[in-house]
């Protein structure tokens, strides 16, 4: 006799309510960090850097403190020192999408971030207009960064056109910007496409009401 399966046990934040691996996407995730700490210090290594002490370095006197040689490999690999002795803090590998609308009609979907996934942006730009049959280019954006702007609103479908042709890029590395906020696109995916099969669901009962109809009145 086969073994009867056993209940998968979900695991979920006492502070939000929500699966530890979402706090970041609720609306108390600092409240959330110190439980977050203690039961799943795994989805968040970085909240257990931010805990350990810095190492201190006395220029004016040329004196170092003995652990500065010490630090962790992947705190040097997060910074990058500027010149001047400025520290830029590595980019977080995200892709954002946003649409913009110039001239109160055209309409154009800014894609930014493939470059951090090893995506060569003139390839994806080529793929983007054959893909959608529009437009699309490599440009530079307010920051000087490269970014592809594509002709049109295609936001909702070009989510997974991204992840089936860089499996590298997770949806939960997408995000949109919407009235200035940046929002998970994994949230947003969803809905629409509930209400997308909403929508087939209610056309197909429509259809069998009519095909009902017919066979009765016949």
């Amino acid at each position: 006799m086969a073994e009867k399966p056993q209940p998968v046990v979900v695991q979920y934040c006492q502070v939000c309510g929500l699966p530890p691996e979402y706090c970041e996407f609720g609306p108390e995730f600092d409240k959330c960090k110190p439980w977050l700490i203690q039961n799943a210090p795994d989805l968040y290594p970085d909240l257990l850097q931010d805990k350990r002490p810095s190492n201190t370095v006395l220029q004016s006197t040329g004196i170092s403190s003995a652990d500065s040689g010490g630090s962790s490999e992947a705190k040097q690999e997060e910074v990058k020192r500027l010149p001047g002795g400025k520290i830029k803090k590595k980019e977080k590998k995200e892709v954002i999408i946003e649409k913009v609308v110039r001239n109160k009609r055209k309409c154009i979907t800014t894609v930014k971030g493939l470059e951090l996934f090893g995506v060569k942006l003139s390839d994806a730009s080529k793929k983007l207009g054959k893909k959608f049959a529009t437009g699309a280019s490599v440009v530079k954006g307010p920051t000087d960064k490269e970014q592809i702007d594509v002709q049109g609103d295609i936001s909702y479908d070009i989510v997974e056109f991204i992840t089936e042709t860089w499996p590298d890029v997770l949806e939960t590395s997408i995000f949109f910007i919407e009235d200035g906020k940046k929002k998970c696109c994994f949230s947003k995916f969803n809905s629409q496409a509930i209400d997308r099969e909403v929508e087939i669901v209610f056309k197909g009962s429509l259809k069998l009401y009519g095909s009902l109809r017919e066979r009765f009145n016949a």
